[in-house]
């Protein structure tokens, strides 16, 4: 079962990276200056556990105006196709909506548009490189 943590302290951003890590820098080759920025510890992250092991995380960064932004979103490849980042988007949802955001945006990489249609985000903006991956702009407001 899929319990999810969320905070920023030390070790569990530390958790989170672990999986930033194998998914961004190894899988999909980001450079790790890109990767690894100063905003870690202003944000809140959160890391989904399976048996006290990290397999999916993301992170959540006030920007203004009752508006969060989503980022680094990334599940273990091992973990995929079980429900797991759903859960830990509509986690994102539920303390963001506690904290008074009104209002979610994130850059989403182009195969990721279908995952965040089904959890009621849309597109805007045009398409954008980011590590020189392919993104869209989305957003989610209630």
């Amino acid at each position: 079962m899929l319990t999810i943590e969320h905070g920023n302290d030390t070790s569990l951003i530390e958790r989170a990276r672990s999986v930033r890590e194998v998914v961004f820098i190894g899988e999909q080759g980001i450079n790790p200056a890109l990767e690894y920025d100063d905003l870690d510890p202003v944000c809140i992250h959160f890391v989904g556990m399976i048996d006290g092991e990290p397999v999916t995380t993301a992170r959540l960064r006030p920007i203004g105006d009752g508006v969060g932004k989503v980022e680094r979103v990334a599940t273990l490849a091992s973990a995929r196709g079980n429900g797991y980042a759903k859960k830990l988007m509509l986690e994102i949802e539920d303390v963001a909506r506690e904290s008074g955001l009104h209002e979610l945006k994130l850059g989403a990489q182009l195969t990721a548009l279908p995952f965040y249609e089904r959890l009621d985000y849309t597109t805007f903006g045009d398409e954008f490189l980011d590590a020189d991956i392919p993104h869209r702009m989305m957003k989610k407001s209630w």
